[in-house]
């Protein structure tokens, strides 16, 4: 009986809760809310959820044991297991392929004078000689990879860390254009030149600015609006733009790849996969395609491919992505084709410093800049910004960004600097030169360039390549490389932050008992 009355009290609670949501009057204050009579405050009453991004995977986000679960036979401890929690996030169901980098540099080639600004398309450009090796011949693949029609839908690679931390910005932007075009509220633009492109920072913060490109914008329902009956831009409040693109980080890409909700029983996974697939074998046990290789990998010294007539993965090098079957998750080539950059910067005792809750470690807080060069707070810039050594770190029509100080966040105490990439591990206070003179910076502990090559530019990348054998198809492997160089055997894929809901639906439903497997698939354009 008592149970009963609980869950009549329940559902009755729960109805106002939700009448209290879709109402047009405030709760606060009993003002109507989306009323120009009355002020013209607007809340979306109607928001839907997030849409998925093109290209895009949704992973609800859990717990799992993160780091090593079997046998660390190269000794590097590097990897020790912890529980940890992920929030919700999209990743992109294959690797960003050589025809989607392409359009890229053929968009920065287009929008951007290669006369006045050689060099924006020119530090896109991945490195093709990766290829090349002292005692085999690789020119082909020098000459071809990138560009030729048979390697369209292969992952890209040469590409660093840095490069691609720009093509997910590009990416952005490119992808919240089109929805706007989509909506009515932005026109094609097809003659974007310099600093006059779409730039979503730019958009949001400096409202304004792409008037001349609105079609019919949304209806404000400010009565002073200074956009009249032409409607207003879109905002954050719309909840119509799409969060940033962004490399994952590890322990996103982690769980994305063990993929054990697919090993789920209610709420218990009875044995995690050892690879991104079920089982601990790497031949499929499924009959249309039993003994099958699952993934591209290096499975002996001297053997890429296998066999003449039966061959292993039937790649010797990198293979056309959705090749192999996908995981749980519905994620392609999570192991094997190419290693894959992470956001985070590496040290070895990750594991144990950074938080169990959506852990990471290469925090380098920012703002915008109040007075760059003159400049208002968020003017854009008409020329691209260098660093020290003439790189390019913002492209014409971005907004102009610093580093926080401490003297503005001395009355915080979640942080107070910019830079946490050696917090605890790496900085000064951590090292043993805690009581001497020594500059912050560059991980004073582990000696930077001089005895490791551990440092605050040094990225993990994860997974298996082509070049690997099957220990490093465990997703818990980890390995790192400086953030500007790149290599043959290592691309990238993005994801996104989920906001709102961890599930893709904002109502409590009857969970399933096991996940049905997701079906194979071919790339198609």
């Amino acid at each position: 009986m008592f149970n009963k009355t609980l869950l009549i009290a329940s559902a009755i609670a729960g109805s106002f809760i939700m009448s209290s949501c879709s109402s047009k009057q405030s709760n606060s204050t009993g003002w109507k809310v989306n009323d120009k009579k009355n002020g013209g405050f607007y809340v979306n009453l109607n928001y839907k959820g997030q849409q998925t991004g093109p290209g895009l995977v949704f992973v609800e986000g859990g717990s799992f044991t993160m780091g090593r679960v079997e046998e660390d036979f190269y000794k590097d401890w590097n990897n020790q297991p912890r529980r940890v929690s992920v929030t919700s996030f999209y990743m992109d169901e294959n690797e960003v392929t050589n025809a989607d980098y392409r359009e890229y540099l053929y968009w920065l080639s287009r929008v951007y004078d290669v006369d006045y600004y050689p060099e924006i398309y020119r530090s896109a450009l991945p490195d093709t000689l990766v290829w090349r090796s002292k005692l085999s011949y690789n020119e082909m693949m020098v000459e071809n990879y990138l560009r030729h029609p048979a390697y369209n839908f292969y992952p890209v690679v040469g590409v660093s860390w840095i490069q691609a931390m720009k093509y997910c910005s590009w990416r952005t932007d490119r992808v919240n254009e089109q929805i706007l075009i989509n909506k009515g509220i932005f026109n094609v633009y097809p003659d974007q030149m310099d600093a006059d492109n779409f730039n979503t920072e730019t958009y949001l913060y400096k409202e304004g600015e792409y008037t001349q490109q609105n079609k019919k914008g949304i209806k404000d329902l400010d009565r002073n609006s200074p956009y009249g009956k032409e409607g207003r831009p879109a905002r954050i409040e719309d909840g119509i733009l799409l969060p940033k693109y962004r490399l994952p980080t590890e322990a996103e890409w982690e769980y994305a790849a063990y993929a054990n909700i697919g090993n789920r029983v209610y709420d218990r996974v009875a044995e995690g996969n050892k690879y991104t697939w079920s089982g601990s074998n790497i031949r499929s046990g499924e009959k249309r395609d039993r003994g099958d290789i699952l993934a591209n990998f290096k499975r002996g010294a001297g053997d890429n491919a296998g066999t003449a007539g039966w061959l292993n993965d039937q790649a010797d090098i990198t293979m056309q992505v959705r090749f192999y079957p996908p995981n749980d998750f519905g994620l392609y080539d999570m192991a094997g084709n190419v290693s894959e950059w992470v956001l985070d910067v590496y040290r070895p005792l990750t594991g144990e410093d950074v938080n169990d809750h959506r852990p990471f470690r290469g925090n380098e807080f920012q703002t915008f800049d109040n007075d760059y060069e003159g400049y208002g707070m968020l003017e854009t810039l008409q020329e691209p910004q260098y660093d020290a050594d003439s790189n390019v770190i913002r492209l014409p029509g971005q907004l102009p960004v610093r580093a926080v100080t401490a003297e503005e966040n001395i009355n915080r105490r979640n942080y107070q600097y910019s830079d946490y990439r050696d917090f605890q591990d790496g900085d000064v206070e951590s090292s043993i030169y805690y009581d001497k003179d020594v500059p912050e910076g560059e991980a004073a502990m582990y000696d930077y360039a001089k005895t490791t090559l551990v440092g605050n530019t040094s990225r993990v990348y994860k997974g298996g390549s082509w070049k690997d054998r099957a220990y490093w198809l465990t997703p818990g492997t980890r390995r790192h490389l400086e953030e500007d160089q790149s290599t043959d055997d290592i691309g990238f894929r993005c994801a996104m932050d989920r906001v709102g809901f961890m599930t893709q639906k904002d109502k409590r439903k009857k969970r399933a008992g096991k996940v049905k497997r997701h079906k194979f698939k071919r790339y198609k354009l």
